[in-house]
């Protein structure tokens, strides 16, 4: 099947990070109203995983997930070169970099201006945010940049079977070499339920709608894509429910963790876009493989944190940066690349 999703960008989409300064607003004020409910709702657990939010990130994930067909993995074989750049800078370089950065900027240059309770779960954050690449609005991001749609989707889709084996290893490689104790049986636990769990219910379930036609997998599409950014939002009330007090005190936290994030989109999204011209892709394929280098699976690193490390971590707090400077950044990075175009063709 061909890249079926390639709708333009919605309003929560394009808005989205106006739509994460209301839920910081809404959430630290009803943290700071309710404090009692948020408690109970944090107090919802089992074996660590938090119940409200668990169903919440399912919400979020399994819609994306529906939109990848594994099937089109056979296509990465028609751009190899591309498709090596993606491999390599997505889990050669980006995890490691952020690692880099992290250590760099967190523990080093800011720790000062950082709560020093909190600068290794924010490293542990920014690590987790790294260590996923982009699942669904890489395909937004490819067709403003009028990109390959069936590169586009063979290479979610290998990304997606790599995540499944190498998110845990690579996640606990990166904690450890940080110094940053990894409790594995959460990581796993984590791995199972938000990755593994969902890509079988995306799978079945995008069966099922297939076998009804294209223009009923279509419509349905359409029409379950908004749950994932509604849950999105939902979660992100809730983190800032319990994040307020410490932002509140430190209100610079969030653009300090910014820093990191920005050089390292910009970093990957350079050397991507450079890589495939250095090897000869066309542009219509390095433009595709430099955004997914940039972008995150910011989903599943909110998830992740939590689970790993609680509503009240910096961890999530800085998986939350992630999603709150992705789109206007993206957009960005689109913009270079397609104003780029004839400086890249020309050899």
């Amino acid at each position: 099947m061909k890249q079926a999703n390639h709708a333009p960008m919605s309003v929560f989409e394009r808005y989205l990070t106006l739509w994460v300064f209301t839920c910081i607003v809404i959430g630290i004020a009803a943290g700071q109203l309710l404090p009692g409910v948020f408690q109970a709702i944090g107090g919802l657990e089992i074996a660590k995983v938090n119940l409200p939010v668990g169903f919440l990130i399912w919400v979020m994930i399994i819609p994306m997930l529906v939109k990848v067909d594994f099937g089109a993995l056979h296509e990465v074989r028609q751009h190899v070169r591309g498709i090596g750049v993606t491999l390599v800078v997505n889990w050669l370089v980006k995890p490691f970099s952020m690692a880099l950065l992290g250590w760099l900027f967190i523990r080093h240059l800011f720790a000062p201006m950082l709560p020093a309770a909190q600068l290794d779960s924010y490293i542990a954050g920014l690590i987790l945010l790294a260590a996923a690449p982009c699942t669904a609005m890489v395909f937004v991001w490819s067709r403003l940049t009028n990109g390959d749609p069936l590169f586009t989707l063979s290479q979610v889709a290998l990304n997606d079977s790599i995540m499944v084996i190498a998110f845990a290893p690579l996640v606990g490689f990166l904690l450890g070499i940080s110094a940053i104790t990894v409790p594995w049986s959460t990581l796993l636990t984590s791995v199972v339920l938000y990755i593994v769990i969902p890509v079988i219910l995306a799978q079945l379930w995008r069966k099922q709608l297939l076998s009804k036609g294209l223009a009923a997998f279509e419509a349905a599409m359409a029409k379950i894509g908004p749950w994932s950014i509604g849950a999105l939002l939902a979660t992100l009330v809730l983190l800032f429910a319990f994040q307020g007090e410490a932002i509140l005190q430190q209100p610079l936290v969030i653009a300090l963790l910014a820093v990191p994030i920005l050089i390292q989109v910009f970093f990957n999204a350079g050397l991507a876009y450079w890589l495939n011209r250095a090897v000869g892709e066309k542009h219509n394929v390095a433009c595709p493989s430099a955004l997914i280098g940039a972008s995150n699976f910011f989903e599943l690193a909110v998830a992740a944190a939590i689970s790993l490390f609680g509503f009240h971590s910096g961890a999530a707090l800085a998986t939350v940066v992630g999603v709150l400077i992705e789109v206007p950044v993206m957009l960005l990075v689109v913009k270079v690349v397609n104003g780029s175009k004839p400086w890249y063709e020309r050899r």
